[in-house]
């Protein structure tokens, strides 16, 4: 668990570390004058991750929390089950390698055969069989969302420290609990935000029924299949919807908000779940800087 004071001002558990040298660097070049300018880019390195004895995949990431984005990952893809033993997490920074053994033994060789990219930046992806048992998935029907928790959550969340506000071109994944965010996680993918927040909530034994999932990036399918997955019943974006996202997001019964900027949100699912216990005249607008986190990528 981080201990930092940033983090505890800002009532989180565990967040982004915007000062980690080795998150970003600084480089030079011009700019639209000519002039001579020095601005901060985001890195990004391979993770190649095994289970057991067996390579998965390789995963563009900026490199933090290796441990949670792996065992996040190995779960929202049906790898790993919630009652797995997960005995060791090996992390080689030099390799770029993490290896995760279980007591269960594990051959997914067919599995990884059927991959499919999907619409996540830094190539996410998924294997044919994510999608089966997804319309079975039961989400707690007494969850539910205040638009005082919102419209707390949107603030509070726009103006932590973050690595999007030092260098741009990362998404934000944040999982929250009534108005207060709980676990802020960041990536060059918003899949690698999503499944190091899954990793920790595994690692921690977290129950999803009553928590509600913040995202900077689009609703697509796969978010709402990784959302529904954790057993999380609220997702919230600043930003739009595609159609399959909103269907998937139906058909389980998930509460799906997009373009959450502000006193504004539209809900395209799950509507029922909302208590209007705020009024959006009482709300004041995002001030410009912190109204581009999760818009338009610097």
């Amino acid at each position: 668990m981080v201990k930092d004071p940033t983090l505890e001002k800002n009532g989180l558990l565990l967040g982004p570390d915007p000062g980690d040298a080795r998150l970003s660097r600084e480089v030079g070049g011009v700019d639209q004058d000519g002039n001579a300018v020095r601005t901060r880019v985001v890195t990004e390195k391979p993770l190649t991750l095994y289970l057991n004895r067996q390579e998965i995949v390789t995963m563009m990431t900026i490199g933090d929390y290796p441990d949670l984005l792996a065992v996040g990952y190995l779960l929202n893809q049906n790898m790993l089950s919630p009652d797995d033993e997960i005995t060791d997490i090996d992390y080689d920074d030099e390799l770029d390698v993490v290896v995760v053994r279980t007591d269960r033994e594990t051959d997914y060789e067919d599995k990884l055969q059927r991959k499919v990219r999907t619409s996540g930046c830094a190539q996410g992806t998924v294997f044919g069989d994510v999608m089966e048992g997804f319309g079975s998935i039961a989400l707690d029907p007494d969850a539910v969302l205040k638009t005082s928790w919102l419209y707390a959550l949107t603030k509070a969340i726009n103006t932590a420290p973050s690595l999007y506000l030092e260098a741009g071109a990362i998404h934000g994944c944040v999982l929250c609990k009534g108005g207060r965010p709980l676990v802020y996680m960041e990536d060059v993918g918003r899949h690698n935000a999503v499944d190091k927040i899954a990793g920790w909530m595994f690692m921690n034994g977290v129950e999803p029924h009553d928590k509600i999932f913040y995202t900077t990036g689009r609703l697509t399918s796969e978010m709402v299949i990784k959302t529904a997955m954790m057993g999380i019943p609220i997702l919230i974006s600043r930003s739009g919807f595609t159609a399959w996202g909103v269907d998937l997001a139906r058909e389980v019964g998930l509460t799906l908000i997009g373009r959450a900027r502000g006193k504004r949100f539209v809900a395209l699912s799950g509507e029922d779940r909302i208590v209007f216990d705020t009024d959006p005249g009482s709300v004041a607008e995002e001030d410009a800087r912190h109204a581009r986190k999760g818009g338009k990528q610097r």
